[in-house]
C-alpha cells in the first residue's frame, strides 16, 4: 500500500505582538525614570565590606569634603518644615513657592544668608562646582547645629520617629573636620550614627 505523503509545512512564530509589548514598556520606563541628580559635593568615600544599607527615610546626611560640609534631609514635608523653624530663628520669611522649590533640593551648603538665592537657581545652577561654601560649622556660627537640631524636631513632628543620620565623608577629608561634626551630634546626644562608605571585596 502507497504511503501517504505529508507536505512539510516550515513552522514560524510571528513576533509583532512580541515587539510592540517590548518598545511599550521600554517607552514607559523611559517616561517615568528620573534621572539622578548629580551630587553638588562629590566625595570619594572610603571602602568598607559592611553591607548595611542606610534608612530609605527619616534620614539626615552630612556630606563632607574638601573642609566643606553639607546637609540633606529626607521627605519633602519635613524639608518644609525644617526650613521653616530655620527661618523662624534666623528671621527669614520664606514664600509658599520658595518652600516648595527647597522641599526637592536632596542637599545643599550654604549659609543661611545665601539660601535664597540658592533656592532660586534651577537644578544644574545649584550644582555648580565651588559655588556652595558649604554650612558654617564653628563657635562662632553654628548653622550646621541648628540645622539638625530643627530637622529632628520636624521628623518628630512629621512622622512621629527619631531622626537618622548619615556622615557621608570624603576618604582624604582630615579627621579633626569629622571630628567637628561628630561634637555637634553628640553635643545634641546624637551617639549613634550611620558611616556612609563604598563597597570593596573582602581580601582572601
Amino acid at each position: 500500500m502507497a504511503k501517504v505523503k505529508m507536505n512539510k509545512k516550515v513552522a514560524a512564530i510571528d513576533m509583532t505582538a512580541m515587539c510592540d509589548v517590548a518598545f511599550l514598556l521600554l517607552t514607559f520606563f523611559i517616561l517615568t525614570a528620573t534621572a539622578k541628580q548629580p551630587e553638588p559635593l562629590p566625595v570619594d568615600t572610603p571602602s568598607s565590606t559592611v553591607q548595611t544599607k542606610l534608612p530609605e527615610k527619616d534620614l539626615a546626611t552630612l556630606t563632607l569634603g574638601s573642609g566643606k560640609v553639607f546637609f540633606g534631609v529626607t521627605g519633602k514635608e519635613v524639608r518644609i518644615k525644617t526650613l521653616e523653624l530655620m527661618g523662624a530663628k534666623y528671621g527669614i520669611a520664606f514664600s509658599p513657592e520658595e518652600r516648595k522649590r527647597f522641599s526637592v533640593i536632596d542637599a545643599f551648603g550654604v549659609p543661611m544668608s545665601q539660601l535664597r538665592s540658592l533656592i532660586a537657581k534651577e537644578a544644574a545652577e545649584r550644582n555648580q562646582k565651588n559655588l556652595q561654601p558649604g554650612i558654617p560649622k564653628d563657635s562662632l556660627d553654628n548653622q550646621l547645629k541648628d540645622w539638625i537640631y530643627n530637622a529632628r524636631i520636624a521628623t518628630r513632628d512629621i512622622a512621629q520617629t527619631e531622626l537618622k543620620v548619615a556622615i557621608k565623608g570624603d576618604a582624604k577629608q582630615e579627621y579633626p573636620e569629622i571630628k567637628k561634626v561628630i561634637d555637634i551630634l553628640q553635643a545634641q546626644s546624637i551617639n549613634s550614627f550611620n558611616l556612609v562608605t563604598g563597597l570593596r571585596g573582602e581580601d582572601f
